[in-house]
């Protein structure tokens, strides 16, 4: 059995002191996990096995460099239920944990519950055990996005004497090799994790909530003693007049198509859509991109968005923005979108139309009303900043709460719900340091604070800002496409934020992503080794120039 020694730690001052502390704490023996949440708040979070000596954790943290004191500590989890939960931890039918959905945040949630000491059953209903990402969504996107690059690429490269085509001769090959590895991860990552676990079960059916332990499902009653709400989102479909009528493909669809469309329009200008339109523009289709607001990916700075669509462009995907959408109709085999466009009317003809227009969450017929539990007008679950609902032992994780929507947030959120549910903390999500990549070519990725961020956050910031034709690399693969920006605070030289728009631009992220986390000052990343002709020498150079002209410096630059 577990029990949890909540610890009050002075003496940190950014998150790499945190990591530290964590570290220390996690090298004692009997110690199954450690978190600190934020540490401004000098809170330490430790669930260890029953007779670890709590004067080990302090003297772990003081060798650490740090003080720290036992605040509190939890009875075995058996004993510390909430009011009105069903007696008898580890009884026959009643479980720690109910889990309704079958994602990445269920299975993170669940594991998390057999390490902590405790029993999980997952209830899934809809998408195969797996849920958005693994199914319909990054998995099958990105193995797609390869194949139309590695197409792209051979009829469209840069180097001079040599010549090289190609031609996709069979799209729904294309298609099964990718529901193939869907398959095969689905397997792997998700149904055999758990399969030999004896704290974690799966029922399948539809769960509804008919009490606050009880979910029923497939006409049985599961008691727990807290439930977890991580049923995911789905495509948010407009009231376009018409457009039900029509038929629309949405992301659940269009990874098994057997036929390349050959006009596709795509109703929307944000990641799902932008990935989408370029991979199939790549593999040959007649690409229009119908975006409402002024600019595709609107919440980021124009920027970024001009020179994607500028790219976009050029490769011969039509991007129209500001577009106001008035119907949809079917003409023969011809999908006939009425728009505004630029103040004019226009009709755009395809023959097949993508919904990219949002996502909402999967919270109808889950008997939330009931138990006071709301939603917002999107479906999505409204949750406090520790996962909780408005009923203290229901909780939600993952898409269903809106966004962040990324399967990597979503395995978060499920492991601190779980926590959280175990041992009646309150640790809260910290999305500081979240990097986020749109897998367009080049790649968009951020992390942190932009600059209408950093003013309205009344910063004192400074910006460096490095085009890719100042990345060895980058002239060397003749592709210099895009740029480098980063933003820090001057007082303190630390970075709070990066936008890179960049061919493989993702992989660049995490140096900064870690900066930014753990507080690593300008100077120091300056002063880091990076080996020459690598993406990430690009990083060094934006550094530097905060102070120099890189153009003025030789290779290597010092």
């Amino acid at each position: 059995m577990t029990k949890t020694i909540e610890l009050g730690i002075e003496g940190m001052t950014c998150g790499r002191c945190a990591r530290h502390a964590v570290e220390a704490l996690e090298s004692v023996a009997g110690v199954a996990s450690a978190e600190i949440a934020d540490w401004k708040d000098g809170r330490a979070v430790v669930a260890v096995q029953d007779g670890t000596d709590p004067d080990a954790l302090v003297s772990a943290v003081k060798g650490a460099g740090y003080r720290a004191k036992v605040v509190a500590e939890t009875p075995r989890h058996s004993e510390a239920q909430p009011p009105g939960a069903p007696s008898g931890a580890g009884a026959e039918g009643v479980w720690d944990l109910a889990i309704v959905g079958g994602g990445s945040a269920a299975f993170a949630a669940a594991i998390k519950t057999s390490e902590l000491g405790g029993r999980a059953v997952i209830i899934n209903e809809g998408l195969p055990i797996g849920g958005t990402c693994v199914n319909v969504g990054c998995v099958p996107s990105k193995a797609m996005i390869r194949a139309a690059e590695a197409h792209h690429r051979a009829a469209h490269h840069p180097f001079e004497g040599i010549t090289s085509t190609s031609a996709v001769t069979d799209f729904a090959a294309v298609t099964r090799q990718t529901q193939a590895l869907v398959a095969d991860l689905r397997r792997h990552k998700y149904v055999d994790v758990v399969k030999d676990d004896p704290n974690v079960a799966i029922v399948e059916g539809r769960g509804t909530l008919v009490g606050p332990h009880e979910v029923a499902v497939n006409g049985r009653l599961i008691r727990a003693k807290n439930i977890l709400i991580a049923t995911g989102a789905r495509t948010f479909v407009p009231d376009v007049p018409g457009l039900k009528e029509t038929g629309f493909l949405t992301n659940e669809e269009l990874y098994r198509l057997e036929t390349l469309p050959e006009r596709l329009i795509v109703l929307g200008g944000r990641y799902i859509a932008l990935e989408n339109a370029q991979l199939f523009a790549r593999l040959g289709a007649r690409v229009t991109v119908l975006q409402r607001s002024p600019r595709i990916l609107p919440t980021e700075m124009p920027d970024v968005t001009d020179a994607l669509t500028d790219y976009l462009r050029a490769e011969g995907v039509t991007v129209e923005t500001g577009v106001a959408v008035r119907s949809v109709r079917r003409e023969g085999d011809e999908v006939v979108v009425t728009a505004e466009i630029g103040g004019a009317a226009r009709e755009v003809r395809g023959t097949h139309l993508f919904l990219a227009t949002g996502r909402q969450g999967n919270t109808e017929g889950l008997g939330l009303e009931a138990l006071g539990i709301e939603t917002d007008a999107r479906g999505y679950l409204r949750v406090d900043a520790s996962l909780r609902t408005a009923v203290p032992h229901i909780f939600g994780a993952g898409d269903v709460i809106g966004d962040p929507q990324f399967v990597y947030t979503a395995a978060y959120e499920g492991k601190l719900a779980a926590e959280n549910a175990w041992t009646g903390f309150h640790l809260r999500r910290d999305y500081s340091a979240l990097p986020w990549v749109v897998f367009t070519d080049p790649q968009v990725a951020g992390v942190g604070m932009d600059e209408r961020q950093a003013e309205a956050a009344g910063i004192d910031y400074e910006v460096s800002k490095l085009s890719l034709e100042d990345v060895p690399r980058a002239l060397a693969a003749r592709d210099t496409r895009g740029f480098i920006k980063l933003l820090r605070d001057r007082a303190t030289d630390r970075l709070i934020g990066a936008r890179i728009l960049a061919p493989e631009g993702s992989e660049l992220l995490m140096e900064v992503t870690l900066a930014i986390k753990y507080g690593i000052p300008v100077a120091d990343l300056v002063d880091t080794f990076h080996p020459y002709l690598t993406l990430s020498e690009g990083i060094k150079l934006a550094a530097i120039t905060f102070g120099k002209d890189v153009k003025k410096l030789s290779c290597c630059a010092v």
